[in-house]
């Protein structure tokens, strides 16, 4: 117990120096909702621990490997689980018990927080409020169920943060070249899939995004991220044992099947084998809904996915198409990365667990494209309010001349 303690404080007084750091570089950047970020993960770091000690939980299996592992640690160097163990394995060399792992990778989760804020305020300076009085921004990062799933020892707290800090750094990669290739190797070593998903997105939105990019840059993302792709497609494929496939649609739908098979084996299990690719969609982005919630944390859930749900109505406009092909680039390859991993997903997963669980890697993306349409469609009528004031001052001002 001192122990998780003291790492509550040490990252605490690490978290002071992020913040002062990012204050320098964002004049937006609030400290203050940072910190009580912080100290709400840190709730969903107790729940989930109380939740792990009472339920099966990837989270001991990760360390009851580490207790068994005699090998130096590059012996533990390698893609999905094993990568896990690779990062945890110097914290337990230095004496980290499970409690105390379980905190450290919550504060990775709680910087993946961090991150998400810093791309979503960076790019987006309007204040947005929802449901009348809510503010958007506030509402995102305070998610719960984003949070119970990013705060302890798994792959959930490190691929988060490696996505968040993918997408801030893809915002200027010439300035931020390191922290993009550290990201993309994070990403890439705990789900090479993902990789994949998030590689294809950002040479789409690079390619088509409205802003006046210099081709030479377009093409140096495009030979980067193709040359990743092609070096490690093995590695990609393999997490489906696809890797010295011949067929590679027909093997997939097969892998797909049999694993959507074994998960719907499960209590929370649903049979979407049958079900339209709309209804996977929905399935997998705002399930579960109530009625089909599995336990309490299913309830606690819907009611988040319910907010899901509301705010996804809100672009489902007409105009939200000609949005898109207008839309600079970071919110086309947000919009691939959410489609092309739902897409996927849908095909392997079969249980409501599992899509709770998976679904907090690709949410904020959709959150992003929505913030974004809705931030742009409050500016337009700013700008058109400023004119028409601006004629009225006119004609007023034309008016007072005629009379002196």
């Amino acid at each position: 117990m001192l122990g998780v303690l003291f790492l509550i404080i040490l990252f605490f007084g690490l978290n002071q120096i992020f913040y002062s750091v990012f204050q320098k570089r964002h004049a937006f950047f609030d400290k203050k909702k940072m910190t009580l970020l912080y100290l709400y993960h840190l709730v969903f770091y107790g729940v989930y621990t109380w939740y792990a000690y009472n339920n099966p939980s990837d989270s001991k299996n990760y360390f009851n490997e580490l207790e068994v592992h005699t090998g130096s640690w590059f012996d533990l160097w390698g893609t999905d689980t094993t990568f896990i163990n690779f990062l945890s394995y110097p914290f337990y060399q230095l004496g980290f018990n499970y409690d105390m792992l379980m905190v450290t990778f919550a504060w990775f989760g709680y910087l993946g927080f961090l991150y998400a804020y810093l791309f979503i305020r960076e790019k987006i300076p309007i204040k947005i409020t929802v449901f009348k009085k809510l503010d958007l921004l506030t509402l995102i990062l305070f998610f719960p169920n984003m949070h119970f799933w990013t705060a302890s020892l798994g792959k959930g707290s490190a691929i988060f943060l490696g996505l968040m800090m993918f997408t801030y750094a893809i915002i200027a990669p010439k300035a931020r070249m390191r922290l993009l290739i550290f990201a993309s190797a994070v990403i890439f070593y705990i789900r090479p899939h993902v990789f994949m998903f998030v590689a294809v997105g950002a040479i789409l939105g690079y390619m088509s995004g409205k802003e006046k990019i210099p081709l030479w840059q377009k093409f140096m993302v495009f030979v980067v991220m193709i040359g990743a792709l092609v070096l490690l497609q093995d590695q990609i494929l393999g997490v489906m044992n696809l890797q010295n496939s011949e067929n590679l649609i027909e093997d997939f739908e097969a892998a797909a099947e049999k694993n959507s098979e074994d998960l719907s084996t499960a209590g929370s299990g649903v049979d979407m084998s049958s079900y339209p690719l709309p209804l996977k969609l929905f399935t997998f982005w705002f399930r579960p809904l109530f009625i089909d919630a599995p336990n309490i944390l299913g309830l606690i859930t819907s009611v988040e996915n319910l907010l899901y749900l509301l705010l996804f109505f809100k672009i489902c406009k007409k105009d939200f198409i000609k949005f898109i092909r207008k839309s600079p680039a970071l919110v086309k390859m947000s919009l691939v990365i959410f489609f092309t991993a739902s897409f996927a997903m849908t095909f392997v997963m079969s249980n409501l667990g599992i899509i709770m669980r998976q679904k907090t890697m690709v949410m904020y993306f959709l959150f992003f494209v929505i913030y974004y349409y809705l931030a742009e469609k409050k500016y337009v009528k700013l700008i058109a309010l400023k004119k028409k004031r601006e004629i009225l001052e006119a004609q007023n001002n034309a008016t007072l001349n005629t009379v002196q």
